[in-house]
């Protein structure tokens, strides 16, 4: 790996503790970043050009754990959260569900051991996001469903039978969607249709060794992706023919998510799991980085509601 990129974060760009820091979003016309600590349930979000001292935290009173902008919408964004897809007044924070996900074909108790994870949206305003079985409620079981809402509100079970669902984007020319199930150890790959949502023929497409696990992911204009490795204190780059061509290390072990703004990634990290095994990884857990990486992400989408 010595032809490899690396990159090293020695420090923070804000010290914080989250439980769980998840789903950096870039919000380019205040040219802020907002996060959630989903164990938490809090939104931060920090003004770019003032830098760290502008933080402002929220207290949601409920998990969120992904977030999207709506299309022709400045009032409110759409977020994942614990029952089912809601939109958050950007004033107040306040709540208001529009997609409970839960149908009684699932059994007695499903929307309080569940909750909501990764998500993101599609070329076609469509808001795709995994459910998992909430930690305060129980430990992971492979009960979890990757949801996709339509803009008329049509609700699609896409993938059944996953534990924790997490990164996931799509390749340059839009025909392959990317997928990560954490404890498989592996991104998957998907035919793609841009123009149904449909996806077919999975295929493992990058594999991670050792004891760490894949977890958010952000792809580039070159169709790179970005991985982080929860439990290794790392970002990888990957080619889009599956190959490891760089490498961020970072102070801290539980890196959760990347995410773009311009040339540099904004990365989300969680609380230390183990600190009496790994006490150097306790200081920084939590966590907000920064590094410049000198490639941008591509477009983010906006929920078409109709």
């Amino acid at each position: 790996m010595a032809d490899i990129q690396r990159w090293e974060v020695k420090e923070p760009y804000i010290k914080l503790d989250c439980g769980l820091g998840e789903a950096p979003f870039y919000e380019a016309d205040t040219h802020s970043l907002r996060f959630v600590d989903i164990v938490k349930e809090r939104l931060h979000v920090v003004d770019l050009s003032k830098g760290p001292s502008s933080l402002k935290t929220f207290d949601l009173g409920t998990a969120v754990s992904t977030t999207a902008d709506v299309e022709d919408s400045n009032e409110e964004i759409i977020v994942g959260a614990k029952h089912g897809y809601a939109l958050m007044n950007r004033g107040t924070k306040k709540l208001e569900y529009i997609k409970k996900v839960w149908e009684d074909r699932d059994g007695p108790g499903k929307g309080e051991r569940m909750r909501f994870n990764d998500g993101v949206v599609d070329h076609e305003g469509r808001y795709w996001a995994g459910t998992m079985n909430d930690p305060k409620v129980q430990a992971p079981t492979d009960e979890g469903v990757l949801f996709r809402l339509d803009p008329d509100m049509t609700l699609h079970r896409i993938i059944e039978k996953v534990t924790i669902p997490n990164g996931m984007g799509w390749s340059v020319d839009g025909n392959t969607m990317y997928f990560i199930d954490s404890p498989t150890n592996s991104v998957f790959k998907f035919k793609y249709d841009r123009a149904t949502g449909n996806i077919s023929d999975r295929t493992v497409f990058y594999c991670v060794e050792g004891q760490a696990v894949p977890d958010g992911l952000a792809i580039d204009v070159n169709g790179c992706l970005w991985i982080a490795l929860c439990g290794g204190g790392k970002v990888l780059k990957v080619s889009p023919e599956g190959r490891l061509i760089g490498e961020i290390s970072l102070p801290t072990r539980m890196i959760s998510c990347p995410g773009f703004v311009g040339e540099e990634l904004f990365i989300t990290s969680a609380e230390e799991e183990e600190p009496d095994k790994y006490p150097d990884s306790v200081d920084y857990g939590g966590s907000l980085f920064r590094v410049h990486v000198g490639v941008r992400g591509q477009l983010v989408h906006k929920f078409r509601r109709r």
